[in-house]
């Protein structure tokens, strides 16, 4: 069973920035098909963040676009999510999920659909207030 592990998560004022990392746990590959940062508010469903597969292409919910940016280091086997000008409608638990065989443009609606990617991280807490 591969882990992930997430960590970069903290409470922060509107306006600033947060880095989300995502390590495959040693003694697991890093060779997925694609990974993803997914969310979740109270009350609210799981929403898909940002996607990356393996030839390094992206995609991003609309409401990220041009303040975060997925990223990872191959030789780190880590997962990034750098957050900028992050709003209150930001605030969530963070997950990060990988898959074997889901390509990442369909990664995002897969798993809104109620389909489960191959492995999930255990979140990490993001909170944006004044």
């Amino acid at each position: 069973q591969v882990q992930l592990v997430e960590s970069g998560g903290g409470s922060v004022q509107p306006g600033g920035s947060l880095t989300l990392s995502c390590v495959v746990a040693s003694g697991y590959s890093f060779n997925f098909k694609s990974m993803g940062w997914f969310r979740q508010a109270p009350g609210k469903e799981r929403e898909g963040v940002a996607t990356i597969d393996n030839d390094g292409r992206t995609d991003y919910l609309e409401a990220v676009k041009g303040r975060f940016t997925i990223f990872e280091d191959n030789a780190k086997k880590t997962l990034y999510l750098e957050m900028n000008s992050l709003k209150p409608e930001d605030s969530g638990l963070y997950y990060c999920a990988a898959d074997a065989d889901v390509p990442a443009q369909a990664l995002i609606p897969w798993v809104e659909s109620g389909r489960q990617p191959d492995y999930w991280g255990q979140g990490t807490q993001v909170t944006v207030s004044s």
